[in-house]
């Protein structure tokens, strides 16, 4: 599945939620996370700190796969973002 928007990102762990039969209390509790902040990513929250993303997804059984784009899509998908700090961050906690 290819993610370029939030709203990518809130549809696909919305209907994986739903797909385990998972409450969002429920996905809150195995992501560590509260049952608001997982509402306001199905909503599509615009920002959210990354390493919750990570256990969110982690709690889903769903990966993060990046790709580079073909030659050629230079079409921006939203504003830039330093991944490998990111990362970095994610793995230091």
């Amino acid at each position: 599945m290819e993610i370029n928007s939030t709203q990518d990102v809130a549809a696909t762990v919305r209907g994986r939620r739903q797909e385990l039969g998972l409450s969002q209390a429920e996905l809150a509790t195995r992501a560590g996370v509260s049952r608001d902040w997982v509402n306001q990513i199905e909503a599509g929250k615009a920002t959210a700190e990354f390493g919750l993303v990570i256990r969110l997804l982690d709690a889903l059984r769903l990966r993060l796969d990046i790709d580079v784009r073909a030659s050629g899509d230079d079409t921006p998908t939203g504003g830039s973002v330093d991944l490998d700090a990111l990362l970095d961050e994610y793995r230091e906690q």
